[in-house]
């Protein structure tokens, strides 16, 4: 298959070809075959106006485009990215329509319900929901009982899983509204097809995201109290499963990225840690889960939360969305109840139905799911797994051997509450490309709903389609490998181009970033610390291999130079020192100090790795990829360690030339700026010494990356005087210990403090200690105690540095820092 784009023509012809063989073997109700067929005509044209004949290619070519948010699937500790499909879902506008009302309808009712069981309680007391449903439910959060959020709504944002069936009817399968995961990733899909099928907007009039995702922001300020809210999103941190989608979702929306540590409340009021003191709260979007939010109201053994949170909420200072407690909604019982509730309430059926459901806690109903469990699924009935279904999944009862049978008959007998039963549902198929090929598969789509600044609710036009990689088209038939697609909505009217830029009168400028959190200060800091200190350790294990080495070309360093060498590296915990000084030693302990675990290259990357996970939210693309790049892995030892120090070089260059000269660059830049001190300071306490020889000499200007600088300099060789005075004491070396600590001294001036005595704070005292001592040494008088002194107050300043600007565990709260802004 040739793997070029193709013309408009030959375009067509493809795309008619993959239409017709796609549909000679789709089952019936396939969404491509009985929908609307020039449409998705029309969306394989681009397909094949992008890639070609080639579906590998198309497929590899919209996954390149998702590459970069990093997704992670549930229960994986490590990110990978999910596939994504070329192929999107084509949805008709006037189907949407439909779709949207339904679920603006569902959200609604939602939120009444919610706010009846958390307040007046009139659906229990009039037997509408059976009391057990409510208290027997293990996401009902007592404490929340009379609660009235701020704004006067417990739901803020709502997603909903929908599938649609053979005869084109759609229905609901899941509620979510504890804290409803994949905007985020619908939001990068959206982006991947839209570089990959760059005509499909224009040509089939797609709705877009960004009027969604500007509603849903407007919609939590207006609940704020303050007119310019500041707004978080709580993440539980790296270790969730949708990490990767949280921290893409704030840098779009402009939210603060928080977890539970960076926050406190006093006097009722929610305040994160800035390295300018408190700052206040006034939203949280939050995606911690609500029993874990605060250990006062909530599981006192949870260390995510935030102490005294649910004052602050019932004082009507804080809006959470959603408030704690609305997921008790998204157990399965409920949808047993849900379809009479809405008639009570609404006086109409629900627009969207779910699954007929019957939650056996209810003895007609039990009785009625174990007489025809052949034909329906048994699931649990609040999340919980139940002793009869050992695996915690919904069955087909249909598939249960007599074992089994017995297990849940004798258990449902005991606890009947904790189980449903729901109706056997099928999946419609949708394409999706397997090798050269379009084949059905079935889908589920998930919609998302948030409130508007007006109150009401605004639906995202498209959400994000989950596709089975088997045929099985059983609603349990889902693996967990399932690939993810676009959902495009579609109609005759042009759709205006839209965006969450505002216009130009409609924002005040600005120049400051706003806030900074402590926790993050304190990442970019060690970030930089981490960087530099990679490469200082590579520079010198590069140096060894380049040099200690090339006996063969008589370029071999002295003994004694290696073996200081050897030391410098072996005392920064890289390896162990080898028990010789043979060729085959030095360069086996060359690669333990490179890729052995401890403190070597491998061991520093990875810490730098882990804090880039945490800080996507702050760091551009290119870095993060730089970053999470697997070690080098072709050529010798020696072209490894070189492909590691153009990686440093690249990250170096990006972080010089690409982040704004914010106090979050200046934190990351004290990081370098003092690894990279500490680096020449060790430097010239191993071989700076009176008996220093032209090899330690040059080693030490290696070590400095100041070779160059130096025979610029001085034409009559190497000297002891000179080369310290290039690496420690030259201002103009950008490599030199003076030009850190001039550097040091310019950050922490403009860095914020907390007293407006005008005093200097500890850290900027010891820097301008630090500066001085550079300063008024000499040449000739700076020996080895010289520099340990210097390392002691390099050391003394980093300590300093984190007590003033960073988290300290259970420290008190710094209530000079307090104010409302």
């Amino acid at each position: 298959m040739p793997n070029r784009a193709a013309s408009l023509f030959d375009a067509a012809t493809i795309a008619e070809r993959w239409a017709a063989d796609y549909c000679a073997h789709a089952p019936a109700g396939d969404v491509l075959c009985a929908g609307a067929r020039a449409a998705w005509v029309a969306a394989l044209e681009e397909l094949a106006a992008a890639a070609g004949d080639s579906l590998d290619q198309a497929r590899e070519r919209a996954q390149r485009q998702a590459d970069d948010l990093g997704l992670r699937m549930p229960g994986e500790s490590e990110e990978r990215r999910g596939p994504l499909s070329p192929v999107p879902l084509l949805i008709d506008s006037r189907e949407w329509q439909t779709i949207a009302a339904g679920i603006a309808q569902r959200a609604e009712l939602l939120e009444a319900v919610t706010a009846d069981l958390y307040g007046p309680g009139r659906l229990v007391a009039d037997g509408a929901i059976p009391a057990a449903l409510v208290a027997g439910s293990p996401l009902f959060l007592r404490p929340m009982a009379g609660v009235v959020p701020p704004g006067g709504h417990h739901l803020q944002f709502f997603a909903a899983d929908l599938c649609r069936d053979p005869d084109g009817g759609w229905r609901v399968l899941a509620d979510h509204l504890r804290a409803p995961v994949g905007a985020g990733y619908a939001l990068e899909n959206r982006l991947a097809i839209a570089r990959t099928l760059g005509g499909l907007q224009g040509r089939l009039n797609v709705r877009r995201h960004a009027p969604f995702f500007a509603a849903m922001r407007e919609g939590l300020a207006a609940a704020c109290r303050r007119t310019e809210p500041r707004i978080g999103l709580l993440t539980p941190g790296r270790q969730d499963p949708s990490y990767a989608e949280q921290a893409h979702l704030a840098r779009y929306l402009g939210f603060l990225l928080v977890e539970g540590a960076d926050l406190a409340v006093r006097h009722d009021q929610l305040y994160v840690r800035t390295i300018a003191g408190l700052k206040r709260i006034d939203a949280l979007w939050r995606r911690v889960d609500p029993r874990l939010l605060d250990p006062l109201a909530f599981d006192a053994s949870s260390t995510i939360g935030v102490p005294g949170l649910v004052d602050a909420m019932a004082a009507g200072n804080l809006v959470v969305a959603n408030t704690p407690g609305a997921g008790m909604l998204e157990a399965p019982a409920f949808a047993a109840f849900l379809p009479a509730i809405a008639e009570r309430l609404t006086g109409a059926p629900l627009k969207l139905p779910n699954l007929a459901t019957w939650w056996c806690g209810q003895p007609a109903e039990r009785d009625r799911v174990l007489a025809d469990l052949d034909r329906l699924v048994v699931a649990p009935a609040f999340g919980p797994t139940p002793l009869g279904l050992p695996g915690g999944a919904a069955v087909l009862g249909a598939d249960l051997d007599a074992a089994a049978r017995r297990l849940l008959a004798d258990d449902m007998t005991r606890r009947p509450q904790d189980y449903v039963g729901q109706e056997v549902v099928r999946l419609s198929t949708m394409p999706l490309a397997q090798g050269e090929r379009l084949e059905p598969r079935p889908f589920t789509l998930r919609v998302y709903a948030a409130r508007d600044a007006a109150g009401g609710w605004t639906v995202l036009p498209g959400g994000l389609v989950r596709i089975g990689g088997h045929a099985d088209t059983h609603v349990g038939g889902m693996d967990a490998g399932s690939w993810s697609a676009d959902v495009c909505v579609h109609g005759a009217d042009p759709v205006p181009p839209v965006s969450l830029l505002p216009t130009a009168d409609a924002i005040e400028l600005r120049r400051n970033p706003g806030t900074l959190p402590s926790r993050v200060a304190d990442n970019l800091f060690w970030l930089g610390r981490y960087l530099e200190r990679g490469e200082a350790l590579l520079g010198a294990i590069r140096v060894l291999l380049g040099h200690s080495i090339g006996a063969d070309t008589g370029a071999a360093l002295a003994d004694a130079t290696v073996a200081r060498l050897v030391a410098l590296i072996a005392d920064a915990g890289a390896a162990p020192a080898p028990a010789g000084r043979r060729r085959r030693e030095l360069v086996d302990f060359a690669r333990l100090a490179i890729e052995g675990e401890g403190h070597s290259v491998r061991a520093i990357n990875r810490l730098a790795a882990g804090i880039g996970a945490i800080s996507r939210d702050r760091l551009a693309a290119d870095m993060m990829r730089l970053l999470e790049a697997p070690p080098p892995d072709r050529g010798g030892l020696l072209d490894r360690a070189g492909s590691l120090q153009r990686r440093y070089a690249a990250l170096a260059g990006l972080s010089a030339e690409h982040m704004a000269r914010t106090d979050a660059w200046r934190f990351h830049d004290l990081g370098r700026r003092i690894e990279r001190a500490l680096a020449a300071t060790q430097a010239l306490r191993h071989f700076a010494t009176p008996a220093a020889t032209s090899d330690d000499l040059s080693t030490l200007l290696d070590l400095a990356d100041s070779q160059i600088s130096y025979r610029q300099r001085y034409l009559t060789g190497l000297a002891p005087a000179p080369v310290v005075d290039l690496i420690a004491l030259d201002p103009g070396n950008p490599r030199s210990i003076a030009f850190q600590a001039d550097s040091i001294a310019e950050h922490l001036a403009r860095l914020p403090v907390l007293s407006d005595s005008g005093l200097a704070e500890p850290q900027q005292a010891i820097a301008t200690a630090l500066q001085a001592t550079v300063a008024t040494a000499t040449a000739a008088t700076l020996d080895a105690a010289t520099a340990q002194a210097l390392e002691s107050h390099l050391m003394r300043l980093s300590d300093a540095i984190a007590t003033r600007y960073f988290l300290q565990g259970a420290e008190p709260l710094r209530g000079s820092g307090l104010t409302l802004a």
